[in-house]
């Protein structure tokens, strides 16, 4: 009996691949700074924190639309490397996050590299044919037409699958 194993296929591979990759890059520049301890998924939220600080975790993911699990566990790793610090917020359920001053000193440095970074892919986006953000723009707007769980509801039903 043979079976194919279905994820060796994948029409989101190819995407994943490209937003690692990209993301591989801005890893390369913060080293090539000497910017270390900073995971590239940390630079939003200090970003974020330096504008609207300090912030309780829960409504930090809120803003930057994640879990409130996610963002603790990024919470956690950046006060391991010295960051952020937290701290009671305003009632006895509430942890606020605030930057440290190792914290404060990187932001300038994010906010240009967020800028380049978005420069850079508005460059890529207008050298292309038929650019990312009409492709983003038209997926977008086909699952407002029919929701991506009715489609796989759909193929799901067509194989017997339930």
């Amino acid at each position: 009996m043979t079976s194919s194993d279905p994820t060796l296929e994948s029409w989101l591979r190819p995407l994943k691949d490209l937003l690692d990759t990209m993301d591989a890059a801005i890893a390369e520049l913060y080293a090539e700074r000497g910017v270390r301890g900073v995971r590239t998924r940390f630079s939003m939220a200090l970003i974020r924190l330096h504008h609207r600080g300090p912030i309780p975790i829960k409504e930090l993911a809120a803003q930057l639309d994640v879990t409130h699990s996610a963002m603790s566990q990024t919470v956690t790793e950046m006060r391991k490397e010295g960051l952020v610090e937290t701290a009671p917020g305003a009632d006895a359920r509430t942890r606020e996050v605030v930057l440290t001053e190792k914290g404060r000193a990187l932001v300038p440095f994010l906010e240009a590299e967020w800028r380049a970074t978005e420069a850079a892919f508005a460059e890529l986006d207008a050298a292309l044919p038929y650019p990312m953000t009409r492709v983003i723009s038209d997926v977008a707007a086909a699952l407002h037409e029919r929701p991506f769980l009715d489609r796989i509801r759909a193929h799901l039903a067509g194989t017997g699958g339930g």
